[in-house]
């Protein structure tokens, strides 16, 4: 855990999810830190391409911290660091781009007395496409005060995020969108928000917002006001929930404007009534509209009473509250009368299902109050009289039943026909089958209801079986029922058409039948596959055949073939190329799009034919072709009547060959300690058109033969150094460049005795072909064997090699002694180096002559300790010992002496010491150590036994020894 005196850096929470386009802003900051108050922070970022690759952006202590695809965009001040306080910025991203996206990390660098805590955070930033889009077709309105005006605004998106949409309606009367106001909002909760202008008219119902479908937004305003004057628009906002619960608007859209003119009018009470229909059947619809043609109705109150032969049928009162008379409540209440008010001056009465008792005359009287509820000083108007007649129904409904083709063949399509004739009103239709060997009631087929709905019978359902069956209304009386492919003969016998003509609850039904006979054919199918060659060359064509027997001919029936791939190495089962079905249609799969450019696909008599050009690597594997036939000729085709898959046959394709030649001449290459040198890797021979990449690696002296990659450039130029050397400090003293077109040059800057060992390149040449890069070839290079060369003189030490063991978590001392006289005017330099696995020398601590320490591994910075007690013992002290520590260690020392005043050093004389095997012991926790350990009487008599038994071992092993010699 991180105590109060540790330095702690947080960044904002990811990953986010932000639009291509948008103004993106980062937070960052520290606590816990020591020094200056106003802290430095650096924005990194690792791309998706090159995960492990830190690419720096900006920094606000060092202008040239960004590199060089970031320097333009900080410069133009397009990404920035905003301030907030002297340990928080905020970073800021104008126009957020695709390739921003990736792994974000802020870096604070050290201003405290030791490194403690973390120094750095990370988060994820993605970028997404903006897919939000809100449109209005634009218009001109003019209004009469009082009218209504409806609006609509499309919204729709198609991000995959989970996210939440915004819609508002503004009003613009003056300039400026500063002026806009609102006027309802639907907020990303789903809550509706009334503009303080447009409150109390949302509260009287006379603006609302409705939501149609999913996309459809409907602003309804009624009881235009002069004040309405002016320009209307809709806004969308898409909002997003980030990690930390909170949620952010990534993208707006405006649409584009109405415009809205409101006209004042004069004061009159003029009532008329219209009715849609008049004359009527049983069951049909009566709609009557009551219209109050008065100036200024906004601001004036109705109420609207309907009459039938002068009798009341229904209220509505100025606030829109509706009263229906006793007698026809509970017709209201079962959804068979319905009164509206859809705006101050339309009014309208509709009866569902109308009956004989709805006969007569239909007035409706408009009385106008000075105020709602008050009843004094009313002025009323009545209507004219509108006069409805209702007839009684009866059925006239009669039918026929036929089926297109009476005797079919097993697989072909069978088309039955139900003709209805004098029905008036919505009729529903069953069709059942009636097996010639299972006489019965019959099975259901499928039903057609009143409102054209389709349900099929449990038998009939499964499309595999006899292909997706239709039931039609071919037009008004007219029932079509289709089968697509007919199973066998139990398919045969008859079918029943029953039709049912519905109203007011009574129904009429009428039935009748056909006959149809259905006969069986059998097919058997064998498929065949082969290529007249089996490895091509590369660019070069190949064919496959498939070779189709069976006891007909192709021709007569309708045949299709599916052409299978499996690449070499196969990845999983065979996947679909293409298919050509029998109507000739052909099919490819977008996944194997790149064959679709280069194959040809020919049918003969008996045989399918792939052809593919130009051959590449992505072509080379196993091929199959699967084939279908069906019975007869006749669309819908339904099930296949056989089916068969021919044997698989491989296709190599051969990559052009390589003529990389590498030179193979050892050398070697001498040094001085801490000077930069150069090993070379020399190209014999590649082709013009070819890129090379080449990989370095390091033999140690102490290595069992096993190389070590440094650093691999491919053919892009891209660094990726290996494990041992992906430190910053060996990142920045191992680079490998081309000097010329065939020269690669592994450069070693400040070179010290961890160095030594023989160095080679592995050239790879790669060549791009018609669909991507490939590996032609490699070439090994030579051995450079790197040696240092020492003074001739060399210093007095201690050379033995010694074993030491440590247990974890302990301390242990590493001895480097000099011994003898040094040069007068002299410094010493110390080294210490463990030898990894790998064989590799790795630096751990440099004492310079100048007195400087360095820690190349900030891993074992705080366990490392140098405890001279004299001016000759140069011992490494190593705290805190862990298991990875065993291995072997050694030191180096060197004399340096000034040439003359404020002249360089000189190196005089150096050595290396033995070798110092150390071995880590895992701290005590065994049982036997717990038990002996304990001062209890119990303990004691348990652990005696233990130690008898090996004592007693130790005696046995010692005389099997003695005598055996």
């Amino acid at each position: 855990g991180l105590t109060s005196g540790q330095r702690v850096v947080t960044v904002q929470q990811g990953p986010l999810y932000r639009v291509r386009g948008s103004h993106v802003t980062l937070w960052c900051k520290v606590s816990g830190y020591q020094g200056p108050a106003e802290q430095n922070f650096q924005w990194s970022v690792y791309l998706p391409s090159a995960p492990e690759r830190e690419v720096q952006i900006v920094s606000t202590i060092d202008p040239s911290f960004p590199y060089a695809i970031y320097t333009q965009r900080v410069r133009g001040r397009g990404i920035y660091v905003e301030r907030l306080q002297g340990d928080a910025v905020l970073l800021h991203i104008t126009e957020l781009q695709d390739r921003d996206a990736g792994e974000y990390e802020c870096h604070t660098p050290n201003t405290d007395e030791r490194y403690f805590g973390s120094y750095s955070a990370k988060m994820n930033l993605s970028v997404i496409a903006d897919t939000l889009s809100a449109s209005m077709a634009p218009q001109i309105l003019t209004l009469t005060e009082g009218d209504a005006v409806e609006l609509t605004c499309e919204v729709s998106k198609s991000t995959t995020q989970h996210s939440h949409v915004s819609v508002g309606w503004y009003h613009l009367q003056g300039a400026g969108e500063q002026n806009a106001e609102e006027v309802l909002i639907l907020s990303k909760d789903f809550i509706l928000k009334p503009g303080p202008s447009y409150m109390q008219r949302f509260l009287e119902g006379n603006v609302r917002l409705n939501k149609v479908g999913n996309t459809t937004y409907k602003l309804f305003l009624g009881a235009a006001k002069p004040s309405d004057h002016g320009q209307l628009y809709c806004e969308a906002a898409e909002w997003i929930e980030d990690p930390d619960k909170t949620w952010k608007d990534i993208s707006r859209k405006q649409t584009e404007r109405t415009s809205l003119t409101v006209l004042s009018q004069g004061r009159d009470l003029p009532v008329d009534i219209a009715a849609a229909e008049r004359s009527l059947s049983e069951g049909d619809i009566l709609q009557l509209n009551c219209m109050v043609e008065a100036q200024k109705s906004s601001s004036r109150h109705f109420q609207v009473t309907w009459l039938l032969n002068d009798m009341e049928v229904a209220r509505v009162d100025p606030h829109g509250v509706l009263t229906w008379q006793e007698e026809y409540e509970e017709r209201a209440k079962l959804g068979q009368l319905r009164a509206l008010k859809p705006s101050n001056t339309i009014y309208t009465l509709t009866i569902y299902e109308v009956g004989l008792r709805d006969n007569g005359t239909y007035h409706c009287s408009v009385s106008e109050m000075k105020t709602p509820g008050d009843l004094n000083g009313m002025q009323t108007n009545l209507s004219s009289g509108i006069q409805v007649n209702v007839k009684p129904i009866e059925s006239r409904m009669r039918l026929s039943v036929s089926a297109s083709t009476p005797q079919v063949t097993a697989g072909d399509s069978l088309i039955l026909h139900c003709e209805v004739q004098g029905a008036t009103r919505p009729v529903s239709v069953q069709w059942w089958h009636l097996p010639p060997q299972h006489p019965g009631p019959g099975v259901l087929v499928a039903t057609m209801e009143q409102d054209g709905s389709l349900r099929l019978g449990s038998t009939y359902q499964d499309g595999r079986t006899r292909g997706s069956l239709r039931l039609e209304k071919a037009s008004s009386g007219t029932f079509n029922l289709v089968i697509p492919s007919t199973l066998d003969e139990n398919d045969g016998g008859k079918y029943r058409c029953e039709a049912t003509e519905w109203s007011q609850g009574q129904s009429w039904t009428e039935q009748g039948e056909t006959a149809v006979t259905v006969s069986s054919m059998g097919l058997s199918l064998h498929a065949t596959l082969r290529s007249r060659i089996a490895t091509v060359s590369y660019g070069q064509s190949f064919e496959l055949v498939c070779q189709v027997s069976a006891n007909y001919s192709l021709e007569d029936v309708p045949a299709s073939v599916r052409w299978l791939f499996q690449p070499s190495p196969p990845t999983g089962p065979y996947r679909e190329l293409v298919q050509v079905f029998p109507s000739g249609t052909v099919a490819w799969v977008a996944a194997q799009s790149h064959f679709k450019e280069k194959a040809q696909l020919m049918k003969a008599d008996t045989s399918f034919r792939l052809h593919i050009h130009s051959a590449v690597a992505a072509d080379e594997g196993t091929y199959q072709c699967e084939v279908e036939v069906w019975r007869r000729n006749v669309l819908p085709l339904g099930q296949p009547a056989a089916t068969t898959r021919s044997n698989a046959v491989g296709i190599k394709v051969v990559l052009p060959e390589s003529k990389l030649r590498v030179s193979m001449e050892d050398s070697s290459v001498e040094v001085a300690s801490t000077a930069d040198t150069a090993i070379e890797c020399r190209i014999v021979f590649a082709q013009n058109n070819s890129q090379l990449a080449v990989t370095w690696y390091l033999l140690p002296p102490l290595a069992d033969g096993t190389p070590v990659q440094i650093v691999r450039a491919n053919y892009s130029s891209v660094l990726e150094y290996g494990p041992e050397f992906s430190s910053p400090a060996q990142k920045s003293r191992f680079l490998s460049q081309r000097v010329s077109s065939n020269i690669f040059q592994l450069q070693i800057l400040s070179a010290d005795l961890g160095d030594r060992g023989k160095y080679y390149c592995v050239v790879e040449e790669w060549l791009w072909l018609v669909d991507g890069w490939y590996k032609l070839g490699e070439g090994t290079s030579g051995r450079t064997t790197l040696e240092f060369k020492l003074p001739e003189r060399e210093l007095q030490m201690e050379k033995t090699n010694h074993s030491l063991s440590a247990r974890e978590g302990e301390e242990v001392t590493l001895h480097c002694l000099l011994q003898g006289a040094r040069l007068p005017d002299t410094h010493i330099s110390a080294t210490w180096f463990q030898v990894k696995r790998s064989g590799l020398d790795s630096p751990l601590l440099t004492l310079h002559h100048d007195g400087t320490i360095q820690l190349p591994q900030e891993g074992l910075a705080g366990r490392l300790f140098l405890r001279r007690p004299t001016a000759g013992d140069f011992s490494l002290t190593l705290s805190r010992v862990e298991r990875g520590d065993a291995g072997l260690y050694y030191c180096q020392l060197q004399e340096w002496q000034q040439q003359g005043d404020g002249e360089d050093w000189a190196l005089q004389a150096s050595a290396c010491s033995g070798y110092t095997q150390l071995t880590t012991i895992p701290p005590e926790s065994t049982v036997m150590s717990r038990i002996c350990s304990s001062p209890s009487l119990l303990n004691f008599i348990l652990c005696l036994p233990l130690v008898l038994i090996l004592l007693l071992a130790l005696a046995v092993i010692c005389w099997y020894y003695k005598y055996r010699k």
